[in-house]
């Protein structure tokens, strides 16, 4: 059965890669990873229901496709293969066109799996560069205000124009401003250092920066 699969799988431009159990089919699929994994229901050591749920739960082993062959074909049977994780099953005898059609199947699946994860990646990263857009808008926003204000007040106290108590009012006001920048470079600093607990989580595992240090979400966690 397993030579029949080989050249099966060649002939559809496959290189298969064969285990002689499931103690082995599970090693292999560690080590390799591939894209779609055939299967038999019953196999020594691991049976292949066992093996597909261990597929299932490796960190990707959700998007290989699994096949499962087996010489079982009531409804509960194909009830217990589909809730194992397998993709597909295949009912004994099996013969090369009914091998060739499920790989058919099978192909489709993954590229179409390929094409929706390649989209997703590439939406997650244009939603964190644009939160990245955000981010710079309101360091620029943090900082430009206090500063504008600033600036003002020293020049009005260089101009020569205001009054003794005017200059005073005009120096708490660059205290003030100053005091603003300072935190906002404080908060900067407190980011490098501890950068998880100071930011939001923004896609998956992408976080952005949270510059207001209330806790609250920032322009880019709202758009989460």
């Amino acid at each position: 059965m397993r030579l029949l699969h080989e050249e099966v799988l060649r002939a559809c431009g496959h290189e298969p890669i064969v285990a002689s159990d499931g103690i082995e089919a599970w090693a292999t699929f560690e080590r390799q990873t591939p894209p779609m994994v055939i299967l038999d229901w019953q196999m020594p050591g691991l049976d292949g229901l066992e093996v597909c749920r261990r597929i299932r739960e490796h960190p990707q082993g959700d998007t290989t496709f699994v096949l499962v062959v087996t010489a079982r074909d009531g409804a509960d049977d194909l009830t217990t293969v589909l809730d194992a994780g397998a993709d597909d099953y295949l009912s004994k005898p099996v013969t090369p066109d009914n091998l060739q059609a499920r790989l058919r199947i099978a192909e489709r699946r993954i590229e179409v799996s390929r094409a929706r994860k390649t989209a997703e990646e590439e939406l997650r990263r244009a939603r964190y560069m644009a939160g990245i857009g955000e981010t710079t808008l309101t360091i620029q926003h943090e900082i430009n205000n206090p500063l504008a204000a600033l600036m003002t007040n020293a020049s009005l106290i260089q101009s020569g124009v205001l009054s003794d108590e005017e200059v005073k009012e005009s120096v708490a006001v660059i205290e003030e401003q100053a005091r603003r920048i300072a935190e906002v470079v404080k908060r900067l600093r407190q980011i490098q250092r501890e950068q998880r607990a100071a930011s939001v989580e923004y896609m998956g595992e992408q976080r952005m920066i949270d510059l207001r240090g209330d806790g609250g979400p920032t322009a880019a966690g709202r758009r989460k």
